[in-house]
């Protein structure tokens, strides 16, 4: 379940869920850089020392800063040093080649990727927002690779400064983006996320873009945060597919939040008889989102002995999972 950062009882409080990875591997792509950085030092003999003296040597000179030159300092760095060096020649690289031809070989990534491997977000940050690089982070992959590492560290208000950014910088918002702007938002838990996280639906509702259900869980589950359980109710109407667990999670949340505990009841008893059949894959409820419920009955005596029953029954079939 997702994890809130406001320290209150019941599934707000748990310490699991939102500390998971946000984007993907195929979209991080650390291993491939990885593999690239073995294969790019294999291919220079492993001198790198002598490249990286004869690039400062380059630069000293005013030598043009080539494409391949570029990318295989990048592969080659390894300490926060050699960072240090690479943002010298992406300054020249970029000062030489703003006007390439659109389509040409992106080195966002690039960097974000070694940034994301060398854990070193603030120059990465420090860059992305510098006004004399602006057109060298174009792609929104640069974006979400820099907030997923910021949101990983617990830095949300940088985070939310790179999604501004990007907006500032008109670099268009894709799947990845709206799934890291309400994770943020939803951490933040502030009244100017929650304002951003409204507007940023509405304008994707406008545009008719596609969004993912994780992006849509996130919302949900902020709304719920702020108490709005009407706006937390039809954010999830909007989720097509709500078979999985995490939205069976912010199901009873919704029914227990706006006081609809008969239903409540009854969809964790139908769970329950589908948790004995073999041919239905059962549904499965984290033990914190089983507090919170319990917390909201906790002054009707008749359905609370129903809901510990139930639970308690949710237990022994392995249905209540400490996740």
């Amino acid at each position: 379940m997702l994890r809130a950062a406001a320290a209150a009882p019941g599934c707000w409080s748990c310490p699991h869920g939102a500390k998971r990875y946000l984007l993907t591997d195929d979209v991080i792509r650390l291993q491939e850089f990885q593999q690239k950085k073995v294969a790019t030092e294999h291919k220079i003999y492993g001198d790198k020392d002598s490249y990286f003296r004869n690039i400062e040597e380059k630069l000293k000179k005013n030598g043009m800063i080539l494409k391949e030159e570029l990318k295989t300092l990048l592969h080659l760095c390894q300490t926060p040093d050699d960072l240090e060096i690479a943002k010298n020649v992406i300054y020249r690289y970029h000062a030489e080649n703003r006007n390439v031809a659109f389509g040409d070989f992106k080195f966002g990534p690039l960097f974000m990727r070694l940034c994301y491997e060398l854990d070193l977000d603030v120059p990465a940050l420090e860059l992305l927002k510098d006004q004399t690089l602006h057109g060298f982070f174009s792609d929104s992959t640069s974006f979400n690779i820099l907030m997923d590492m910021l949101f990983k560290k617990g830095h949300y208000e940088s985070a939310l400064e790179v999604l501004v950014e990007m907006k500032k910088q008109h670099v268009k918002f894709i799947k990845d983006t709206y799934l890291l702007a309400f994770a943020v938002c939803y951490k933040l838990n502030s009244p100017e996320s929650c304002k951003i996280c409204t507007n940023l639906l509405e304008e994707a509702q406008l545009k008719r873009e596609s969004m993912p259900k994780r992006a849509y869980c996130f919302a949900v589950a902020f709304a719920l945060k702020q108490n709005d359980v009407v706006k937390a109710q039809s954010l999830y109407s909007q989720i097509m597919n709500r078979e999985n667990r995490l939205c069976c999670n912010l199901n009873i949340l919704i029914q227990a939040k706006s006081g609809a505990l008969e239903d409540l009841l009854q969809t964790l008893e139908a769970a329950l008889d589908m948790g004995n059949s073999r041919l239905v894959k059962r549904t499965e409820f984290s033990e914190q989102v089983l507090a919170t419920v319990r917390q909201e009955l906790e002054e009707n005596s008749v359905f609370r002995a129903r809901l510990e029953d139930i639970c308690a029954k949710l237990q022994a079939s392995g249905q209540a999972l400490d996740k």
